[in-house]
């Protein structure tokens, strides 16, 4: 019997166990390190991964769509930060200051790129532009993440890295392993396409490692004691509030702009969604290591609410000729048929 679209998928399953192998068995002093130094080398395998398998083409054939783009980027990097700002007094008593911390950190991160891909697919929106827009967000993110960063968050930019330093950081750790993947494509791509298997296992394997090292960290310097339940409820009401305002804006603005279903479409899916891939990686960066578990857990929290609620949306869509030529047999009008 297929699973319900409302349960979590396996990844997530993962991550619950990973978060709760941490919060039992966490790793400190040598080990710690010896962890950490293998996350840094699976996050750069999968960032040149990555860049292996982007196509060229795709990039050459979605790059024209420039309003497309403005409006993602903007949702993106402007509309999620003033929203996580300016709903600040409303919605960080609902949680506790230091996840409210966690909050405003995912909503100054990248868009996702495989999530947004497949549900633009799913839906039949436009996967070139899609496929640009998602991948240059993630890219972009790179240096406008630790700069929004110091912004919307300057006590935590004043006590950790300096934004010029993280963005070194995550230069050297994300966007150099991804450039040289993607020279290196000519000669790889095809078996990286052909074992896409083994892309999907270093995508979550990267991301469990980075979790399991945050959440140790965190659960060494006491993060259970400080999280009531009530705040972890509350945060998934946050969460689902930030969701509902951006994916209602994407709606509204791309109609109101003229775009077609097929774009309107993929604004929807990039411009909703924030990188778990990118962000906790980068979170690890900017913040110290102690404090990196509570403020990714925010991002864990809404990447699954993001899934589960666009692939209701994304089946919506992906009905919408069935329902057109239901409308238009009611009508007694026959359909027009695509040759």
């Amino acid at each position: 019997m297929a699973r319900s679209r409302f349960l979590p998928d396996n990844f997530t399953l993962m991550l619950i166990t990973t978060v709760a192998l941490a919060s039992f068995a966490p790793v400190s002093g040598q080990v710690a390190h010896f962890f950490e130094g293998v996350t840094t080398a699976a996050v750069a395998l999968l960032f040149f991964l990555h860049g292996a398998k982007l196509s060229r083409e795709a990039i050459l054939a979605g790059i024209g769509h420039w309003r497309l783009h403005l409006l993602v980027f903007a949702t993106t990097f402007i509309l999620f930060p003033i929203v996580g700002v300016g709903l600040r007094p409303v919605l960080e008593p609902l949680v506790t200051p230091q996840l409210y911390t966690g909050v405003l950190y995912l909503c100054v991160l990248p868009a996702t790129v495989q999530s947004a891909i497949a549900f633009t697919a799913m839906a039949r929106g436009n996967m070139p532009a899609a496929i640009c827009s998602a991948s240059a967000s993630t890219l972009l993110g790179i240096v406008v993440t630790p700069l929004l960063v110091k912004i919307v968050l300057p006590q935590a930019g004043e006590a950790h890295h300096d934004a010029l330093d993280s963005i070194g950081k995550i230069m050297l750790q994300l966007l150099l392993p991804f450039i040289a993947g993607h020279l290196l494509r000519p000669w790889i791509g095809d078996f990286v396409k052909k074992h896409a298997k083994v892309l999907k296992v270093v995508d979550q394997g990267s991301i469990l490692l980075v979790v399991f090292t945050a959440f140790s960290a965190a659960v060494v310097a006491g993060i259970w004691r400080q999280l009531p339940l009530t705040a972890l409820l509350g945060l998934l009401l946050v969460s689902a509030i930030i969701l509902a305002i951006v994916l209602l804006f994407t709606t509204f603005i791309s109609r109101k702009l003229g775009f077609d279903k097929e774009d309107e479409i993929t604004i929807v899916f990039c411009g909703s969604k924030k990188s778990l891939i990118s962000g906790v990686p980068m979170a690890k960066v900017i913040f110290p290591s102690a404090d990196a578990g509570l403020i990714v857990l925010p991002l864990m929290i809404f990447h699954q609410l993001q899934l589960m609620v666009c692939a209701v949306l994304a089946q919506r869509y992906a009905r919408r000729p069935e329902e057109a030529e239901s409308s238009a047999q009611a009508a007694g009008v026959a359909p027009v048929a695509k040759g």
